[in-house]
Order: structure tokens, then sequence, then C-alpha cells
């Protein structure tokens, strides 16, 4: 859990992601019964960067899941996948429809591999190393998305979500997307408002244990969950401040006394034995024994293999499994 958790840094450029742009070529057959060639489209990045593409991308590879589960929502099966295992692992909310190379690990990703898939594209973001996309670039088109951005963490999803849609030809799918995620969010708004959670605090977390130590990150309002979280309606319990990428904050097992009386959730993973710390490590534990939600049972583990700095199909997955786990 910590390798495959922590593997999102707390630290994320300052660049703000700039709005993609498209040209078009003219077709150069005047013939109405002839095809036209893919028009050129020109991007721009988050980072600023230029990228050019000769059409719409197909044979893309995805160098961190996020990407990895646009590109799918988008209808578009990567070529290339970091730590495809994990992936699965993770993110089975919206799985792999295909059998990607995989490419190595999200933080290194292996060049040798990229380049013998010969991809359209590579979709990285802005978390990954300068000097890996450095090396990238002499492989294919690289486009950087903004990993994350407390500030706005939905729209800067769904911002993600349109520039690797207006990369590989996707924008009719990406605006069919994002109708879907405001559907969803409204119709589990008005499930939990009928139940008479409209307001009720929420506090998720999620923990690893290092030298018999449990450590825990609450995800605050800044989190990608904690705006979906007040979407619902409901409101965040947590007092310390995230970071100002991923609205993360750290605490232990005391700092859990602060919350009250609320509702506590969590992801765990059945394949992943260090993934569940408040049901395993802390099941004894008198501190986390002795707090008001855990004694009013109050703790929600939520389904398996939604990925909580994913897109908006886990997003969809993980708003349905807290309206049911709620309204039970």
């Amino acid at each position: 859990m910590r390798r495959l958790l922590l593997t999102a840094p707390l630290a994320t450029a300052a660049a703000l992601l700039l709005a993609a742009c498209g040209t078009t070529e003219p077709a150069a057959d005047d013939d109405a019964t002839a095809k036209e060639p893919a028009r050129a489209i020109t991007l721009t990045d988050a980072t600023g960067a230029k990228v050019e593409l000769d059409g719409p991308a197909t044979k893309v590879v995805g160098t961190e899941w996020n990407v990895v589960e646009h590109l799918i929502s988008l209808g578009v099966d990567p070529v290339g996948v970091a730590d495809v295992k994990g992936y699965r692992t993770w993110d089975s909310a919206v799985p792999l429809k295909n059998e990607p190379k995989d490419i190595g690990t999200r933080g290194e990703p292996s060049m040798d591999t990229i380049a013998s898939l010969r991809p359209d594209l590579i979709v990285a973001t802005t978390d990954l190393k300068p000097d890996a996309v450095k090396q990238l670039r002499k492989v294919a088109p690289v486009l950087e998305v903004k990993s994350a951005d407390a500030a706005d963490p939905i729209g800067q999803m769904l911002e993600n979500v349109d520039l690797i849609a207006e990369a590989t030809g996707t924008t009719d799918r990406a605006a069919t997307l994002k109708k879907e995620f405001d559907t969803k969010l409204a119709e589990g708004r008005k499930t939990l408002t009928e139940a008479g959670l409209d307001g009720a605090e929420i506090a998720f977390a999620d923990g690893y244990v290092n030298a018999n130590q449990v450590s825990l990150r609450p995800y605050t309002s800044g989190s990608l969950i904690g705006a979906v979280n007040e979407r619902l309606g409901l409101k965040n319990a947590w007092k310390p401040e995230g970071d100002e990428a991923y609205g993360l904050a750290a605490t232990d097992v005391e700092g859990l006394t602060g919350l009250g009386k609320v509702q506590f959730a969590y992801i765990g993973n059945d394949d992943d034995a260090t993934s569940d710390p408040f049901g395993k490590e802390l099941a004894d534990n008198s501190i986390w024994k002795s707090l008001p939600f855990v004694k009013s049972g109050d703790v929600h583990r939520l389904d398996d293999g939604i990925w909580m700095f994913g897109g908006t199909g886990s997003m969809e997955a993980y708003t349905d499994a807290l309206v049911a786990s709620l309204t039970k």
C-alpha cells in the first residue's frame, strides 16, 4: 500500500494547465468523396510546451494511472501502461480492456520499452521528473497534464480529460463523460439528502504501516475525494491543511481523536495485505476502539479497486460505494 500510494508525490509543478487549442490543416483534395487526411493538432500542455501531432493519437502510452484511466474512459486503449499489475489492482473501477505493455514503474518508466512501442503520443503528469520527460520527448511527443490541484481538484481532473481528448480526437466522448459525472453526483446528493445525511461530517483517509507504526493520510477538502464528498452535500471533518497538489495531510491514530462523531471512510484492497490498517493493525488499538465513530459503527470500508486519484469513472464508483454504505 505504501509503495503504491506514496508514488503520488505531495509536491507538484506550479505551472497552470493552459487551454488546449486545435489547428486544422485543409484537405488538398477537392473531391468531396475523397477521404480527408488526418487533421494536424497543436496543443499547449500543462507546462506551457507546444505539442504537435500529425492527427489524433491512437497509439498512446500512459505513465501514470490517472491518465491511463482517462484514456480508457475516452475509448482509447493505451499500448503502454506503467505498472500494469498495480493498475489492475487499484483501478478495477475502470479496467483495462486490452493487454498493454508494462513500461515500468510510474516514477521511472523504461525508455527502451516505450520506444519499442513506437507511440504516437506519451501522456505524462507533472509529477514525472523533468529529466525523464526530456528523454521521453526524444521518443515521441509528450503531453504533460497537471497531476492535481488542491485549489480546484474536480476542475483540474476535468481539464485533464479535455486536454487528452483534444489529443486523441475524442472530445465528444469527453463531453459525455462530464455530463455523466455531474449526473452521478447529483443523484448521489439527492439520495443522501433523502436519507437525512445532507451536511453530515465525513472523514476519508488512507494509511500504511512502517516499523510497526501506523501513519495516516487525511483527505482534506483539497483532495479529489474531498471535493466529491462536498459535491455530495457532505462536510469534510478534517482540520489539518493538505498539500497544495493532492490535498493530503499527515497524522497518526492520536490525530483521529479530534474528529468526534463522524462518518469515517476508507478504501482497502484484498490484493494488498498492507492496505487496511484500520481493519487490521488498529483493530485492537485502545485509542482506535475509543473513537466515537468506531463505537457507533460508522466506519466504512468501501469497494476495492477505486483509485483515489483517478478520473470520472473512479469518482462515480466512489460515489456509488459511499452512498450505498452510508444509507444501508
